[in-house]
């Protein structure tokens, strides 16, 4: 252990090399969020957040624009937490203009305000399934989706990505997944990669239990809102007799991947025109037969694929070395290595589940049960569908902005930066402290 005289010359040694001085100036450090409050709010998000959702009465002195707004800008600021506004960012939020900055208890009762009672079912096994549906925050994020035009009701193109994803979170309702962990399961629906209908679900239900219902309300919305799908695609866990017929009726095409069973195996088993192609990096053998899934009259198309196993050995029900897997769909039109590379896109679908944890706080939901935490769930969804739209904007006036960037690059190359409102005259300016030519976004 050195000795108390080595950190004293290591003091002075500190002293010598650095002078300090110290200014009562308020000085903030995310003055990009001036910027971002204004793109948004010039769009008229908030106030159509006001008009969407229910008044919270004359007396109220927030209503729900502020919840969004705050939630917004918080997380912008890299804030975690409601309580990181009260505790680490209200300072920096208190420079917006107009804006009052709301406690976190206020936060936290607002979104409670906005839950729906869920929904108890149970099984004929006598499992208890617990549901939450919430049409209203729903219909908003379509309607701000609209509005933003990041969904143009004359686009009829659009893709309609489904799944399921299954977040860990210890809380007083949650309960044990296959998975093997305490969570939620909740259903969620994209066109575009914008999350457009999220349902949730107890972390015990299975992802087919009733998921045809759940589909019939996206679709629903959807339709509603004259948004028109051209195309679904959905994993196996959407592989159920009752989805098929929903599906079909909302959408020009669908594809789903789905499950082996013996009679399908039997049919693979006599294809005998097996043609050799290259997917990526590997090689594998595509063929397509018509076969009526669940014992159904109508036949479909399986697009079937190939590849042989690495270890070399048999597989107990087609009794050779290859890995199969088989996409059902109606597109008769394009070949067995459209349908097959159409379908692996939805790869880039699911990299929204790791934004949604990881940059908008889904794996740090803030009550202790389902139906308010589907609140925070759409919330934070939207908050995204907001920074896709903001980054989309800004990187066409700012050379040093991508719309690709993550929330994390993108507070540090554009929300980090230096300001002070001063007054000149009898107006306010936000001067900058950096070389950046910000003022272009005003152009």
């Amino acid at each position: 252990m050195p000795d108390s005289g080595f950190f004293t010359y290591l003091g002075e040694k500190f002293r010598s090399w650095m002078k300090i001085t110290y200014s009562s100036s308020k000085i903030n450090s995310f003055g990009g969020i001036n910027f971002a409050n204004s793109i948004i709010s010039n769009l008229g998000v908030f106030k159509t957040i006001d008009k969407t959702l229910d008044n919270r009465g004359v007396r109220a002195e927030y209503q729900y624009g502020d919840l969004f707004r705050s939630y917004f800008l918080m997380t912008l600021c890299g804030g975690e937490c409601a309580e990181d506004i009260s505790e680490h960012l209200r300072q920096e939020l208190t420079q917006v203009r107009d804006f009052d900055v709301c406690s976190a208890d206020t936060l936290l009762r607002m979104q409670k305000e906005l839950a729906t009672d869920k929904e108890t079912y149970i099984s004929e096994t006598g499992i208890t399934h617990e549901f939450n549906v919430n049409n209203a925050l729903n219909n908003l994020m379509i309607k701000l989706l609209v509005l933003s035009q990041q969904l143009n009701p004359d686009e009829n193109e659009y893709i309609f990505d489904y799944d399921n994803q299954f977040i860990p979170t210890e809380k007083y309702d949650s309960k044990r997944s296959y998975k093997k962990a305490d969570g939620y399961f909740p259903g969620i629906a994209s066109i575009n990669n914008h999350p457009v209908y999220i349902e949730n679900r107890n972390g015990n239900s299975n992802v087919k239990y009733r998921q045809a219902e759940t589909l019939s309300r996206a679709y629903t919305l959807l339709t509603d809102h004259a948004i028109k799908v051209k195309h679904s695609r959905m994993d196996c866990g959407s592989f159920d007799r009752t989805v098929i017929p929903v599906v079909e009726a909302n959408s020009e095409y669908f594809y789903i991947r789905a499950q082996r069973c013996e009679n399908l195996l039997s049919q693979i088993k006599q294809i005998n025109n097996w043609e050799t192609v290259t997917i990526g990096f590997k090689q594998y053998q595509v063929a397509s037969i018509e076969y009526a899934p669940f014992g159904l009259e109508k036949s479909y198309r399986y697009v079937i694929s190939r590849e042989k196993n690495m270890d070399g050995q048999g597989d107990l029900f087609t009794g050779d070395n290859f890995t199969y897997r088989a996409i059902m769909t109606n597109n008769m039109d394009m070949s067995d290595l459209e349908i097959i590379g159409f379908y692996n896109k939805r790869g880039e679908s699911e990299r929204l589940f790791d934004e949604m944890n990881n940059d908008f706080l889904w794996k740090k939901m803030p009550f202790s049960f389902l139906q308010e935490n589907t609140v925070f769930l759409i919330m934070m969804a939207i908050c995204r569908n907001l920074f896709h739209y903001l980054t989309d904007f800004i990187s066409r006036k700012l050379d040093f902005i991508k719309p690709t960037y993550r929330l994390k690059k993108f507070i540090f190359r554009f929300m980090v930066v230096p300001s002070k409102w001063i007054k000149q005259g009898r107006q306010y300016v936000l001067k900058l402290f950096t070389a950046k030519k910000y003022h272009l976004i005003l152009t």
